[in-house]
């Protein structure tokens, strides 16, 4: 019984280490859904740009199914409010020369994404974070 409870005490130990570590890698993957989002959105409006000497105002133009759009970390776009969404993606300060594409986090990964929090970038691949220590977060 006292080899049992040393093993318990043992794998306890163990969990209270390794699960703080888990819970912040799965954040950091759900976060790469959304940089990889932003990317696409901007390869899709510079492509958008080359052909219409202009940026998009929606991300419907760019041939997204909806703006905003919702997406679930596996980088699927889900219908809004759906409980797989991690972030939500928008276009705002939209000029002929100029965007912001962002991405919000929602759900869980709002709560446990306070590291980084909201996403930015721009036409000029401006990176920003808007969270508590934003300094590693693309």
């Amino acid at each position: 019984l006292i080899e049992l409870m040393i093993v318990v005490a043992i794998v306890a130990m163990i969990s209270a280490f390794a699960y703080p570590s888990y819970t912040e890698d799965v954040v950091n993957t759900k976060r790469t859904a959304a940089t990889t989002t932003l990317l696409q959105i901007s390869d899709r409006q510079q492509q958008f740009f080359m052909d219409n000497k202009s940026f998009a105002n929606d991300l419907t133009t760019l041939g997204y199914p909806a703006n905003p759009l919702w997406v679930a970390d596996d980088g699927r776009t889900v219908v809004a409010g759906d409980m797989d969404a991690v972030y939500i993606f928008g276009l705002v300060n939209v000029t002929p020369t100029e965007y912001l594409a962002f991405a919000v986090p929602v759900g869980q990964q709002q709560i446990r994404d306070t590291k980084c929090g909201a996403l930015t970038l721009n036409q000029a691949s401006n990176r920003q974070a808007f969270g508590s220590d934003p300094d590693d977060c693309w």
